[in-house]
């Protein structure tokens, strides 16, 4: 990537704009395994220009998905909220799962071990530590079954990962399911 110990000339931001542009829409469109070539096209730059200013996806995923990923802040912190325990849990799964379903790339930054982007790392751990509280708000006030873990939840969330990419209309009927059994 390039460094910042030199500013970059206005061509050469322009082009680094466009890229992040092109690949922000084509992740949240596609997933994170759209072709480096279609990002480059979309950006209308060539391959070369890519690789200058990102030379791996991993660059991309560290410059794109920790601003998308502070919306699990938001959703975390909405469900603590919420009085409610039943309420809160399952209302942070709509929330999460939505927000999954609107952004293929996010989906795919969820499920994934993303080791050199510590930013997302970091954002997902936050997420991980709201879930984990609202489980245990929900298995305290005797609403969750008793055996519920996070362990299951990051199991839940790979499985939707895939329901939303291959069955995107059917994700809510299947959380809806899976929720309704998780009730004590």
């Amino acid at each position: 990537m390039v460094t910042a110990s030199r500013p970059l000339r206005a061509d050469a931001a322009r082009n680094r704009d466009k890229l992040l542009a092109a690949a922000a829409e084509l992740f949240a469109e596609r997933g994170l395994d759209v072709p480096l070539e279609h990002i480059a096209r979309h950006a209308e730059v060539s391959i070369g220009t890519l690789y200058k200013h990102f030379p791996t996806r991993d660059d991309f995923v560290a410059q794109i998905f920790p601003q998308r990923l502070a919306a699990l802040d938001v959703i975390g912190e909405k469900a603590l909220a919420e009085p409610d325990p039943w309420q809160a849990f399952a209302g942070y799964l709509e929330d999460l799962y939505a927000l999954q379903a609107e952004d293929r790339g996010l989906n795919d930054v969820l499920v994934r071990d993303l080791p050199n982007a510590p930013e997302v790392v970091s954002a997902c751990h936050r997420g991980a530590g709201h879930a984990g509280t609202l489980i245990d708000r929900a298995l305290a006030a005797g609403v969750l079954r008793a055996d519920y873990s996070i362990a299951d939840l990051a199991t839940l969330t790979r499985a939707m990962a895939q329901v939303i990419r291959d069955s995107p209309d059917e994700w809510r009927r299947f959380l809806s399911i899976y929720v309704e059994g998780l009730r004590a």
